[in-house]
Formats: structure tokens, sequence, C-alpha cells
């Protein structure tokens, strides 16, 4: 096995590649080391994956069609973890090209690779955020996703139809993971955890949306990369008796499938700031503010697809997962 790991530098694309590391597994790297945020934090998580000599990387920009295709034909992987992308809900508002190049384009040109290049799976980032306006909860794989609220939500249900096509017209197996509110050590700067933890030490305050009246389904990151490596070698199959009047919208008459990973518990954002004060041993100076544009109250994932394929479900209390965010964030900050 040989694994291309697209976004390699971002957050879950290091934790992802150092556990296949770890296995003993080979890795490529791919990252653009973009200044979406500090990139002295991508800097550093690839400088933690090049101490093994199994960890290949290439800078690489995922909209340069040559570049991809180049680094296919001479590497020659076996399986794709494609978890790069522009994120960020608000940031779409502001920069939507920005999102319509890496999330789409990009996306296209990683099909183009697996077409041509064929690979034994590919796995790729979804999120959440496709579920848009839905009331229903859980979340289930077997709604509809056809009311976004932003446009990187969008982007991200685009690269799901996307790869149906693709797994449907060159029987290219793929898998799209929902990711529900990923956090923990190495996290992204632009998360609230995270924003929240940097204000909080400052004395800043810190703003409350939709007056605290939000939940999430906090999804710790090593729970996000045990089920990610238990999935990595069960490519899908087609269902070919599959009906969409009575079969699961998760799967199809192709080689496709789509999972949630979440921690299938919301925490009420109150619960999450109070926890985050616990980790820090300081209270927080709260600003309640109004629903931001592109948000949405809750999420909630329905994760008993999971469970059913490879035995797992995510367990980790937000509680226990803060504690560690911030004893990594202390020693790195102390550190540095």
């Amino acid at each position: 096995m040989k694994v291309l790991v697209t976004g390699a530098a971002g957050f879950i694309g290091f934790h992802v590649s150092r556990k296949l590391l770890d296995k003993g597994v080979e890795v490529v790297g791919i990252d653009n080391l973009n200044v979406y945020y500090d990139p002295k934090l991508k800097e550093h998580r690839k400088s933690l994956l090049n101490s093994d000599g199994k960890f290949h990387f290439y800078k690489i920009d995922l909209k340069n069609k040559d570049d991809v295709d180049e680094l296919f034909e001479k590497e020659n992987p076996t399986h794709v973890i494609h978890l790069a992308a522009q994120a960020g809900v608000r940031y779409s508002i502001e920069n939507p090209y920005a999102y319509i190049d890496s999330n789409v384009v990009g996306f296209m040109n990683i099909l183009e690779a697996c077409r041509h290049f064929p690979v034994d799976h590919l796995l790729y980032a979804s999120s959440s955020s496709v579920y848009g306006g839905n009331k229903a909860v859980p979340f289930s794989t077997n709604h509809n996703v056809d009311h976004p609220v932003s446009l990187y939500a969008a982007t991200k249900k685009s690269n799901e139809l996307m790869a149906h096509t693709y797994s449907h017209l060159y029987d290219i197996p793929t898998t799209g993971l929902r990711f529900f509110t990923v956090y923990g050590p190495l996290g992204r700067p632009d998360m609230a955890y995270f924003s929240f933890t940097d204000r909080i030490l400052s004395g800043e305050s810190i703003n409350i949306y939709n007056h605290g009246e939000m939940e999430r389904d906090f999804t710790y990151i090593d729970d996000i990369v045990s089920a990610i490596l238990k999935l990595v070698d069960k490519a899908p199959a087609s269902n070919e008796s599959w009906d969409e009047t009575q079969g699961d919208l998760s799967e199809s008459f192709a080689p496709y499938k789509i999972y949630n990973i979440g921690n299938n518990s919301p925490i009420k954002l109150m619960r999450f700031v109070n926890a985050l004060e616990s980790a820090l041993g300081v209270k927080a100076e709260k600003k309640f503010m109004a629903m931001q544009p592109g948000d949405v109250k809750r999420t909630y994932a329905d994760v008993s697809d999971l469970e059913r394929d490879i035995d797992f479900r995510p367990s980790t209390t937000i509680e226990e997962g803060l504690e560690k965010f911030v004893e990594w964030y202390r020693s790195y900050y102390r550190n540095s």
C-alpha cells in the first residue's frame, strides 16, 4: 500500500499521515502551504512527518492539473485520501473563488488523476455542512442534502456528486466522509475552540453567536483518524439492485459510499465554553451575538452505518478532548 494524502500539512491530513507512518505505510503528502492561517503551524506539522523515511512531500497546488498528473505518474499511489480543501464557512462568503479553485477544480484534477492512473480506493473529505437547512436530526446519510446555506457546503456537496459520476463512469471506488466539527491538538487556528483559547489567554472577550443557542457534534481528531484508517481498505462495491425509492441514498449502483464521522452527541455551546474554561483554568469574558450568515443552529451525526460497517463509533468527550488540546497548545506556544 502506498497512500497519497492531500492536505498532508493540514490538521486532519497531518494526523492521518502520522498514523499511517506509525503503521509502516508509505505516504506521499501534498500541500500548497497557503496562508489561510499561520503557515508556521503547517511547516511544524510537516516537520513532524519528515523524520520518517517513508514520507515523501510535494508542495503542489491541486488546481495545477499537470503537476497533479505528474505526481500520480511518478508515485503511482494505490490509495488516495483527499483532505486538501479551502475550509471555513464564513471565509467562503468573503472569498468565494478560492473555494471553486480548491474544492471544485482541485477535486476535479484528483478525480481525473485517479481515472488515468487507477487507484484501489479514493476517500475524500466532505462535511456536515452539506446538511444545510435540514431540520430532521440526527443527520443521516439517507437524508436529502440539497439545501446548503454556504458556498463551502455547496462545494462539498458538489464533490459528492462529482465522485459519484466518476465512480459510475470509470469504476473508481469512492468514499465520502462527512466530518462533524473536528478539533484537537495541532488544530486549525480559525476554529472556535482555537481562537477562543487565543482570546481567553490574551484577556480578550469571546463572541457567543445566536446568544449561545447552538449545538455542535464535536469530534475529536483521534476518532476521525481511527475511522479513516478502518475505511481505507474497505472500498465500496456496486449495488446493482439499488433503487432510489427503497435503497440507502449513501450508496448506489456505482462503487460509491458516504459516511458521517461525528460523535453522535451534540454539545450545547455553553457546555463547550465551560469545558474550555475548565481546561484553561480561566474564565472568559463573553459577548452574546446574533446568528452569523451561513451558520446552522445544530449538527448531530447519525453514525449507525459506520458502526455497522467497521464496528466503530467515536467516543471522546468534549472535556477529554479539550484537555488534550489545551495541553498541546500550552506546550507548542511555550516552545515557539
